[in-house]
Order: C-alpha cells, then structure tokens, then sequence
C-alpha cells in the first residue's frame, strides 16, 4: 500500500488548481493516511475460504420474450411535442427539444 509520503497532498491541490491553506493541507494529508491505513488493514483479511462473486446475492436477468407490437405511430407519439421536423424524407421523426450543451 502507498506510504504516506508517496502521496503529497499539496502537489495534488497545486496540480488540481485547488487553494488549500496551509491547515487544510495538513488535515487532508493526515486524512488520507488514515484512509490508506484502513485500506492497508482490508488487504490484510483472510479471504481464502469465501468464493469470488460480484454480487452479495445471486442475480438473474428475467426478459420476456420479444414480441412485435402495435404501438404509437410517429404522428401520434409526436402530437404533444411543441415541435417536431421531419429529419429526412420519411418516417424518421424527432423531438426538438431546448439545446443543453454549448
């Protein structure tokens, strides 16, 4: 596991672009040893006799059958939308919605 001074908490926050005072430093600097001792402390469990698993309970996927229905048609799914433009000649329709990302 990381000692310590491996890890310097100062530089990450300078590389980070992170004001830390002086007191701040310090306090996460011991914060984080006391992480990498706990994690340290894990490592050193014995785990021979339990069996490898991703999840604490067994997991199964249950999925139906895939059936073809009769759903909306486009002009009935796009009927509340404030717009909608078709996107080439077609049936291809969209939903014009606010733009979110610059």
């Amino acid at each position: 596991m990381a000692e310590k001074s491996e890890i310097d908490v100062g530089y990450v926050a300078k590389l980070a672009r992170l004001n830390l005072s002086d007191e701040e430093t310090q306090l996460f600097q011991k914060q984080l040893g006391d992480v990498l001792k706990y994690a340290e402390k894990l490592g050193s469990v014995d785990l021979s006799h339990v069996e490898a698993a991703a999840h604490a309970i067994p997991v199964f996927n249950v999925f139906r059958e895939d059936e073809p229905r009769d759903w909306f048609t486009a002009e009935q799914a796009l009927s509340n939308a404030p717009r909608n433009m078709p996107v080439r000649p077609g049936p291809n329709n969209l939903f014009i919605v606010t733009k979110v990302v610059e």
